[in-house]
């Protein structure tokens, strides 16, 4: 639906700029998981009309490298949106991402993360947010939840969703708790949430133990689950989930178990939840940069 929106703004942009909205992704290595997210980003753009771009390096390339492709990108006037896809080899070097983020010029950064855009969404200024705490956002509103006063705790700290979805929610006049590993009795601040976001990275974390019943509980976290003891940890004999494990080999889940599902008033799935909405923000954000930079 939300891509559907868009097409209209990139059909209008192109008619007027005589070029469509370009996106340039930059892909380091050959992280599997990084290759399927930007292949569906690449995809998502090419359908709503945008010009999708890829620069791939070698796994082995230097981080200077990686420098001097953003360095290109942020002076080609087709390029409207620079993604550089996380994580990026550990040869790198600790800091690398955040130095890669500090050097795309805050004009282009669809991702969100320069501090420049950071501190404007401190303010509730900033046109480019990261695109997974939007899209969690997007979700919630599109939904209908009811954010103005009410409590949200968010499980998991990170500069890439944790905090920024506390701004997000912040703006929108919610109540906020922040939680992190050095949190006392999570589970029962958890339990006081209106609205749960599980961001931690840590397959079915979250139990029912931490959930107030008829909350709603957004599952940010992604884990590929290779095997059989720990599907069939989580779910039943005859639990259909466990044949999705059988035909493939492997099982995508999320930081929220399922149980929670017994107890939450509405639970994002996974896959199929938060995923689909930050790439359809990816769109949003280089549209809204190119409409900016003309």
């Amino acid at each position: 639906m939300i891509r559907a929106e868009l097409r209209p703004r990139v059909a209008a942009f192109t008619s007027r700029r005589g070029r469509p909205p370009g996106l340039a992704v930059v892909l380091a290595g050959h992280n599997p998981a990084s290759e399927i997210y930007v292949r569906h980003k690449l995809r998502a753009l090419d359908e709503a009309g945008c010009r999708a771009q890829l620069v791939r390096l070698d796994a082995a390339a230097a981080f200077t490298e990686v420098l001097d492709a953003v360095a290109r990108l942020n002076t080609d006037g087709a390029v409207d949106g620079i993604l550089v896809q996380s994580p990026l080899p550990t040869e790198m070097g600790a800091g690398a991402e955040q130095r890669v983020f500090d050097a795309i010029d805050p004009a282009k950064d669809v991702d969100g993360f320069h501090p420049s855009n950071v501190g404007l969404l401190v303010q509730n200024r900033s046109s480019l947010v990261a695109c997974t705490p939007l899209g969690c956002l997007e979700l919630l509103e599109r939904a209908g939840i009811p954010l103005a006063g009410r409590h949200a705790v968010i499980i998991g700290r990170s500069n890439i969703v944790g905090k920024p979805m506390a701004l997000l929610l912040l703006h929108r006049d919610a109540t906020v708790t922040l939680c992190h590993s050095r949190t006392v009795d999570l589970p029962a601040v958890a339990r006081e949430a209106d609205i749960l976001v599980a961001a931690i990275g840590r397959p079915a974390f979250v139990t029912a133990e931490f959930v107030k019943p008829g909350a709603t509980v957004v599952d940010v976290g992604i884990t590929r689950l290779d095997q059989a003891s720990e599907v069939e940890r989580l779910f039943p004999a005859g639990h259909p989930r466990r044949r999705q494990f059988q035909a493939n080999g492997s099982l995508l889940v999320g930081d929220v178990h399922p149980d929670v599902e017994e107890v939450a008033g509405a639970l994002t799935p996974v896959p199929g939840g938060v995923g689909p909405l930050t790439i359809a923000m990816v769109l949003r954000n280089t549209l809204t940069a190119a409409e900016n930079r003309a």
